[in-house]
């Protein structure tokens, strides 16, 4: 069925932390409203499918290239046929570079394409890939307090109360790490993700002093993300390693793999390409026996994707899930205050933006339309 509107939304929601407002990235400003850049594509029955590409700082630079390039590209083309489309559009565009806002507003069409495709099935995303439980469970995931090991002590204690038995750091510290891994027991895992920032040597160096003290993995510690034998050497340092969240091609993913660079691999759909290359990988992965839990550190269309992928699976991940307070709930299936998750029999992924969200915290607008 033709395109015959597309919409793309940026949509920022003021949340708390729970403690000090650090940023993900240094020299940025205060974090305080977390956003989503959210794609609206209307076919000319009607139906509306629902896409997210990533993410957060870059919004502007991916909503720039879906009003001046994809957008019109897209627009009056047959949204039946995803895997022929995509395929044509990532021919189409991959001079304009396979890592970066190209890359993450093509995410965004096909996210929207697959959910179309369920709703023309009339089924969840998850059964339409061959899933027969929509039951997950999540794990929480920090945002960075700078060291303070109060505040990270305080807010692991809050998300094992609120029942997660997973948390995931975003500290570079070995004092940060033991506070969390000493504020809650045994039966709650800490993993640390450390953000790409140190050298081999370094990292090796970090992965030692973890050893043995129950951490499940070290996450993405070298720089560039992308030196795989690099985090192979880390490896053998003794700790696990997990990185993927800032790969975005399957080829490059096989490299990865093949490198036998990690112990748990992280795709992230808003990054990779959308739903179509995240299938291809989760492939390479189960050749390898090498374990996924996908990166998902969204609140829109590309949280829900990457749930129903892994509700597709035999043996679903736990799915990353941000947190925070956020002001106001955009849609009923995000709880971050809760551990689980459950896909219900709506068909598609489920999302629908309220109007009330939409008016009050909607940054812009861009309408490409017939």
């Amino acid at each position: 069925m033709e395109i015959k509107r597309i919409e793309s939304l940026r949509v920022g929601i003021p949340f708390e932390t729970g403690g000090p407002r650090q940023g993900m990235r240094p020299g940025l400003t205060e974090w305080r409203t977390i956003e989503a850049l959210i794609l609206r594509i209307e076919t000319a029955d009607g139906r509306v499918g629902w896409g997210e590409g990533f993410g957060h700082f870059v919004n502007p630079a991916t909503d720039a290239v879906i009003g001046s390039l994809l957008g019109p590209w897209f627009l009056g083309r047959d949204s039946g046929a995803v895997a022929t489309l995509m395929d044509e559009a990532n021919r189409s565009f991959f001079g304009f570079g396979r890592n970066g806002p190209v890359q993450y507003a093509l995410s965004a069409f096909d996210i929207a394409l697959w959910d179309l495709a369920a709703k023309r099935a009339d089924q969840p995303l998850f059964r339409l890939l061959g899933g027969v439980d929509g039951k997950l469970a999540r794990y929480a995931s920090l945002m960075r307090y700078g060291g303070d090991t109060e505040a990270i002590r305080a807010r692991c204690r809050s998300a094992a109360e609120a029942g997660y038995r997973m948390i995931k750091l975003h500290e570079r510290a070995l004092p940060a790490f033991m506070a969390a891994r000493e504020s809650v027991g045994p039966e709650v895992e800490i993993t640390v993700d450390v953000n790409c920032p140190w050298t081999v040597a370094e990292a090796r160096e970090v992965a030692r002093s973890m050893k043995g003290r129950g951490f499940r993995w070290l996450e993405e510690p070298v720089w560039p993300p992308d030196d795989f034998a690099g985090l192979a050497r880390v490896r053998e340092a003794g700790v696990a390693v997990a990185a993927g969240e800032n790969i975005t091609t399957v080829h490059e993913f096989r490299r990865c793999l093949e490198a036998g660079a990690v112990d748990v691999l992280q795709p992230s759909v808003a990054k990779i390409g959308g739903v179509s290359p995240m299938l291809e990988v989760l492939e390479l992965a189960r050749i390898s026996a090498v374990p996924v839990v996908p990166h998902s550190f969204y609140w829109g269309p590309a949280y829900l994707a990457s749930a129903h992928v892994a509700a597709s699976l035999p043996e679903p991940p736990l799915i990353e899930t941000t947190f925070i307070e956020l002001e106001r709930k955009p849609y009923a299936g995000f709880d971050p205050m809760s551990a689980a998750l459950d896909l219900d029999e709506t068909p598609g992924l489920g999302f629908d933006l309220d109007e009330e969200t939409l008016d009050k915290y909607l940054l812009s607008r861009t309408v490409i339309a017939e």
